[in-house]
């Protein structure tokens, strides 16, 4: 999963980031309407975590535009303004949720998890390769019932590639993918993350393989009984 956050307060994106990044989802953060509209351009993302109050003009604009352009990406509005009429007034705009600054981390990104699910019927899909499941809403990679233990870029590594099970990823899109807003992943950071992901892989009888396919990209094949 793919969040971009708006917040223009330096510091509650830099907790906030790690607090996503610690759930295993990718985030790109930045603290203008400005920056967030080229963000929005630039990436796909699953849900849009929005400060109302920023330097270059009101968050319910950038909502209002997005719903005229029938954008149906999930939205939630963070601000310091809790009244009723700041809350009708979000959600009239378009907005999916509403949360009123102070708040707990943990909080946010369990309404960012609700509404992940909410944007797709019946929940999101668990993907399977081999002896592999992964749970795009939990960020949680098992093997045969048993939590594989990754970090962050690991897990989001392993969704990919279980998403295109037996089928060459090519390094661009997955650098692309694991990249974040003004932090592209190097080749070598793509490297030292499938090396790392194979490393933890190799304790447990996942029925797969991570195979370099050189000068292309890698494959998540699925071995033969």
């Amino acid at each position: 999963m793919r969040l971009l956050l708006v917040e223009d307060s330096q510091r509650l994106l830099e907790l906030l980031t790690d607090t996503v990044h610690e759930a295993g989802w990718r985030i790109d953060g930045v603290g203008t309407l400005a920056d967030a509209r080229s963000a929005l351009a630039g990436a796909e993302h699953d849900i849009l975590v929005l400060d109302l109050g920023l330097p270059d003009g009101h968050g319910l604009d950038l909502i209002r535009e997005l719903r005229a352009a029938r954008s149906t990406i999930p939205i939630l509005v963070i601000t310091a303004a809790s009244d009723v009429e700041s809350r009708i007034a979000g959600l009239d705009a378009g907005a999916d949720d509403y949360l009123a600054k102070p708040f707990h981390h943990r909080e946010l990104m369990a309404r960012c998890r609700a509404l992940a699910r909410r944007g797709m019927a019946g929940g999101a899909p668990v993907l399977v390769a081999g002896r592999l499941r992964y749970d795009p809403s939990l960020a949680e990679l098992t093997c045969a019932g048993e939590a594989v233990a990754l970090a962050p870029r690991e897990r989001q590594l392993a969704e990919l590639l279980v998403r295109d099970v037996d089928r060459v990823v090519p390094k661009r899109k997955l650098e692309h993918a694991l990249s974040e807003y003004g932090d592209m992943l190097s080749a070598n950071g793509l490297e030292l993350a499938v090396s790392r992901l194979r490393r933890k892989l190799e304790p447990f009888d996942s029925g797969i393989a991570i195979e370099t396919v050189r000068g292309v990209g890698y494959l998540l094949r699925t071995l033969p009984e």
